[in-house]
């Protein structure tokens, strides 16, 4: 290595408290650099190992691995030491890996992973170790001027790193470096230690600094400019050139010399890409392969007898399934993946046994015939064409991957079950790596430049939502952002800013479902990660870096839809059984259910798996499936390949006779006919290659795979390929050619029929409950989205829609969850109330069910466990309508709510005191006192009713605010939406409440889509992008809209949709659509008092175009006067409600 300086103490963003440095960009760095190798010595963690080690030979620069650990001081354990570990071999990364994970389960001390010197003593081995230059321990004692500390300190770290311990020194121009330079120089020779030059680095250049500096106050909270910030870090703090460092050593040019030769000795080699198994326990005296092979066989006689169970019909299907069987087990014994589908089939028998629901495959293992019998999946391949070399490709090794979807309430369980077979210290979640995106990274770096957070919320609110949004890709997209970035210097200096720091690793968490299972201790391949005070232990490597790294991942997903079927099987089941009937298994149902389909050709989808999206709805009724088949292709089809490249209109008008269904050649009549002739899986790609060109299928996965990826290089040789094995079957020239290419254009829109098949099973049994059992159905989905407000008010509408009732939440009759009370009703769950926690509500129904139903509020705040209780939660209740059966009114009961709990606290006094009745009587005294602390008082108006279901509930339930303005909508409106009909010809005007806005981006530039709802229906209203940018302040949910514009049918949702020209909120409507303000005065002397007061209610409100009319009215005559020009009013709601206050609600209208 005849380099001058390598850097050895660098971190990258990985670090997270600091660090500003992509890996791609420092090794790229690096290599312009002419150095020959780079250390990456991220803050207590490895987490980008991996990936900088990788990058770093791909660019042939050497990666030294190594970290920068916090070092336990014992004089202040709130002021670590620092010490950087950099690994030469195998056994030092296996040291590291120890020694790491220690520090975050046993060492955190203020948030900080801290290591103690005594874990060194017998993990040193393949380390070199620096001293941490001026904030080390070595580097401490010196500064502090105790010498001889110093030098005992350093003769202990000789010792337990002989001829591996470096004393570091830095010239970065921070306070006290050069002193301590100085003085490490004098200790190194009076002890013959070397030294070694690092540049401590964060950044790649000078200019970086600020950057550096807000990614720091990101995650302290701090702004730049707070002037108790501690500043650690200094401009020149960046990637130095191996110049620059000679320059900056020149009197020290043995410690460059010395980071060199550190480079030189660390030669770890990490076996990327080896697969390293764990064993599954099997009994004794049978070898794995060997009981693999029996329960594989054992699975076979169960699903044979239950798909066939006349002995003819099995004894004629069994060829097939046995043929298919031996194929697979001979493949799996040569890959040597036996014991990881007895793993697999271990953990799904568990579940299934302690009844926790499991998917009934997912991914191309759903075409395994040996994982149907082992019971890892629940489809039977042979029966849908699915095909094993999809999953398993014997032609080409690789880990079979079986993704394995569990109910969301057991997941964590099976996790735990895997823990405890295996070995805690064998098994691990998967840690993830959360980023600075568009949105927070503005809001982040906008408050520590201290801007007010208004401002910075209105920017990043102009940022489009979207997973996959940049800041670039917004300044593109968003008219407004990009006219502020231009002209607001402020905006400018926020956006270039973030931008620097936008797409970073920002925090650590935990993967949703991937776990390893290491044949050895986890720590022989990964450090291990943990929050202080937490149990839950992830490794530092993500998901893709721990499989390189040689450990197999199993994906534990959580699917709500699971959920949703248990509790709506058990609920159906539940009433069977009280009706003296067998229970549903809904692993058995019939597959061609005719109410099921004839739901599903409605597109009555929603809360359908996979079916229920606004696009999938129109998909269906376009295509009106009536067959399983069809629900496989739906889930195919509805990507966005196939629905942009006309397949999907091909399919559909194959499929209803509108367009003349062809196969290229007639031996693919077997492989396209269900698909109507249409090429839509890539199993039928390989299908085709086998029967036309004589493939075997292992082969045709890699063509699938060459075609998928569209080198041209590959594509010639397979094209090759093809053609010759095809002639050779007597299939003309032209016609493969033309098959092929036919092939290669279809392979790029193919999908994964076997994901499709397990998907569309799910589908499928969750379109039966809701045909077969609605209310159990809805229900369950109802209760599975509970902590979802928005996804609740739609199930309810939906419900509706199904013509089930759904009762208002009650104290006495509901449960946490949704639940059944007959065929047609579903009960409201108590846990859907916006700040009712369950532990509170499961309180309420256990007393109620241990004693009875509550009488009045008294009765239930004398009952209650008041600390899960409190007012706050019991305001909530009330305001939901769930106390409206223990008083007359919610206004009396929130009136009478402090007195009913005063009450309850007395007589919790007096029950403490040894007084046994609540209100100290013997018995009959109870509803007196009750009737005592209930204060009667008004209800409260309407609004202010609905107001509080729908800040509790989301919606209004027992009314909708939108009634109160019928009758004046009914005057100038063109009808209710109910009623009209698209097509009519002309302009209509419609009214309704807003109860759903959804921006778009359109080529035209932002436009809206918002519904309007009046009771009688629904309306979506289109908004184009010139329109919108004059109403986007009066679009918005709970607004009453009066909207003009065309009514057009939408062919894809088949409902009415309005191409809006104008949108008005109602005061802008009734001052284009009034013709006058009445204002009713009856004769008396009451009237001259209102005449005296409508001057200064009527001032505020001048300047409008609406004129004023005064009706006054005896009774014997009656007489109208117009008021002056002057004012003419703007007729807004509060002047409406203010002239109400004063003449009366009924006397004041508007005439349209």
């Amino acid at each position: 290595m005849s380099a001058r300086f390598v850097h050895l103490r660098v971190h990258t963003e990985y670090s997270l408290v600091d660090g500003l440095i992509r890996v791609p960009e420092l090794v790229k760095a690096v290599r312009a650099a002419g150095m020959p190798a780079v250390a990456v010595t991220d803050q207590s963690n490895l987490f980008g190992m991996v990936k900088f080690y990788r990058a770093a030979l791909a660019a042939g620069v050497k990666p030294v691995v190594g970290v920068d650990l916090w070092l336990e001081n014992p004089a202040d354990r709130a002021q670590p030491h620092r010490l950087v570990l950099l690994c030469q071999d195998a056994r030092g990364y296996r040291n590291l890996t120890e020694i790491i994970s220690r520090s975050y389960v046993e060492g955190q001390v203020g948030g900080l992973a801290t290591v103690q010197r005594r874990w060194l003593e017998d993990a040193s081995e393949g380390l070199i170790a620096l001293s941490g230059g001026a904030a080390g321990d070595v580097g401490h004692a010196l500064a502090a001027g105790r010498e001889e500390e110093a030098g005992r300190l350093l003769e202990d770290w000789l010792r337990l790193f002989p001829n591996r311990f470096y004393l570091e020194v830095e010239r970065t121009g921070r306070d006290g470096e050069e002193d301590s330079l100085q003085a490490t120089v004098g200790l190194a020779l009076a002890q013959g230690v070397p030294v070694v030059a690092t540049n401590d680095v964060r950044f790649i250049a000078p200019e970086d600094f600020e950057a550096h500096e807000a990614r720091v106050c990101i995650h302290e909270g701090r702004t730049l400019d707070d002037p108790h910030r501690v500043r650690r870090y200094s401009a020149q703090q960046y990637l130095r050139s191996a110049a620059e460092m000679q320059v900056l050593f020149a009197d020290l040019p043995e410690a460059l010399e010395n980071s060199v030769e550190i480079a030189r000795r660390c030669n770890l080699e990490l076996a990327l890409g080896k697969t390293s198994l764990p064993a599954f326990p099997v009994p004794p005296g049978e070898g794995e392969q060997e009981y693999f092979a029996r329960q594989a066989h054992e699975g076979l006689e169960r699903r044979l007898a239950a798909l066939f169970p006349e002995e003819r019909e099995r004894a004629a299907h069994r060829p097939a399934y046995d043929a298919r069987m031996q194929e697979e087990l001979g493949v799996i014994a040569r890959m040597g993946f036996a014991g990881y589908f007895l793993i697999v089939a271990d953990f799904i028998r568990w579940a299934r046994e302690n009844d926790i629901p499991v998917g009934p495959g997912r991914g191309s293992g759903a075409g395994s015939l040996v994982a149907y019998c082992l019971g890892i999946t629940d489809l039977d391949p042979l029966a849908y064409d699915l095909l094993f070399e999809r999953f398993l490709n014997p032609e080409r090794v690789s880990m079979p991957d079986f993704d394995v979807d569990f109910c969301m309430e057991g997941r964590d369980r099976v996790i735990e079950y895997v823990a405890e077979r295996y070995g805690r210290e064998r098994v691990s979640q998967i840690i993830t790596h959360g980023s600075m995106a568009a949105k927070a990274v503005v809001r982040d770096v906008g408050r520590v430049l201290g801007y007010p957070y208004g401002f910075c919320d209105r920017i990043a609110k102009l940022i489009p939502f979207d997973l996959k949004m940049t800041l670039d890709k917004a300044l593109e997209e968003e008219e407004e952002l990009r006219r502020r970035y231009a002209q607001e210097e402020d905006v400018r200096a926020l956006i270039d800013l973030a931008k620097k720091l936008e797409g970073l690793a920002r925090n650590a968490g935990k993967h949703a479902g991937g776990v390893v299972i290491a044949p050895s201790v986890l720590t022989d391949f990964t450090p291990l990660y943990c929050e202080q005070g937490s149990s839950a232990i992830v490794t530092q490597l993500d998901k893709d870096d721990v499989e390189a790294m040689g450990l197999v991942k199993f994906d534990f997903l959580g699917l709500r839809t699971l959920t949703i079927i248990d509790w709506a099987v058990k609920t159906v089941n539940a009433r069977r059984a009280a009706q003296g009937e067998a229970p549903i298994d809904i692993s058995r149902i019939p597959i061609d259910d005719r109410p099921t389909f004839d739901l599903i050709k409605r597109a009555a989808t929603t809360a359908v798996f996979q079916l229920e999206s606004r696009g999938m709805k129109d998909l269906v009724r376009r295509l009106q499936p009536d067959c399983f088949e069809d629900i496989i292709a739906l889930v195919a089809l509805f990507r966005p390949g196939p629905l942009q490249s006309g397949m999907v209109e091909d399919f559909i008008a194959r499929k209803h006779g509108k367009a003349r269904v062809e196969y290229p050649h007639p031996d693919l009549v077997p492989i396209l006919k269900p698909t109507y002739g249409v090429i839509l899986y890539q199993e039928q790609v390989m299908q085709i290659a086998q029967v036309l060109a004589g493939y075997t299928l292992g082969g045709a996965d890699l063509l699938r795979r060459a075609m998928g990826k569209k080198k041209a290089e590959e594509m010639a040789k397979q094209r090759a390929v093809f053609l010759e094995g095809a002639r050779a079957r007597g299939v003309a020239g032209e016609t493969a050619a033309y098959i092929f290419d036919l092939m290669e254009k279809f392979a790029g829109y193919g999908f994964n029929k076997s994901h499709s098949a397990a998907y569309a099973l799910v589908a499928y049994q969750t379109a039966w409950l809701k045909a077969r059992y609605p209310a159990a159905f809805m229900a369950a989905t109802l209760s599975a989205d509970m902590d979802r407000t928005d996804k609740v008010v739609g199930l309810i509408d939906e419900c509706r829609r199904m013509g089930l009732a759904v009762l208002p939440p009650e104290v006495n009759g509901c449960e946490y969850r949704f639940t059944v009370a007959d065929d047609r009703t579903v009960r409201y769950g108590l846990g859907a109330i916006k700040g009712v926690g369950q532990a509170a509500v499961e309180g309420i129904v256990a007393e109620r069910v241990a004693h009875g139903p509550y009488r009045d509020l008294t009765d239930f705040c004398g009952r209650s466990d008041l600390k899960r209780l409190n007012r706050r939660t019991l305001e909530a209740l009330i305001r939901a309508g769930a106390m409206d059966g223990l008083g007359p009114n919610r206004a009396s009961l929130t009136a009478s709510l402090p007195r009913a709990l005063q009450e309850a606290a007395r007589a919790g006094e007096a029950s403490a005191a040894g007084q046994t009745d609540l209100f100290g009587g013997a018995g009959g005294e109870g509803p007196a006192a009750a009737a005592e602390v209930m204060l009667e008082v008004p209800e409260w108006p309407e609004d202010q009713r609905l107001q509080g279901e729908k800040e509790t509930l989301g919606l209004y339930l027992t009314g909708h605010p939108i009634e109160r303005y019928a009758e004046e909508l009914g005057q100038f409106v063109s009808g209710r939406i109910a009623d009209l009909a698209p097509g009519q010809g002309g302009t209509v005007l419609v009214g309704g409440l807003c109860t759903e806005v959804r921006t778009i981006n359109s080529r035209r530039g932002r436009m809206a889509v918002a519904t309007l709802d009046d009771r009688s229906g629904r309306l979506d209203l289109v908004v184009y992008s010139d329109l919108f940018a004059q109403c986007r302040e009066v679009l918005g949910p709970d607004r009453v809209l009066v909207a003009e514009g065309e009514l057009t049918l939408d062919e894809r949702t088949g409902g009415a949709s309005l191409i809006a020209t104008r949108v008005q909120d109602l005061d802008q409507a009734r001052a284009l659509y009034g013709k006058r303000l009445l204002i009713q005065l009856d004769a008396g002397p009451s009237s001259e008092g209102i005449l005296a007061g409508l001057a200064p209610v009527l001032r505020p409100f001048q300047e409008g175009p609406t004129p004023v009319y005064i009706e006054y009215r005896r009774p014997d005559a009656s007489a109208r006067l117009r008021l002056g020009e002057e004012w003419r009013v703007s007729p807004t709601e509060k002047l409406l409600r203010r002239l109400g206050e004063l003449a009366g609600p009924d006397r004041v209208r508007i005439e349209y």
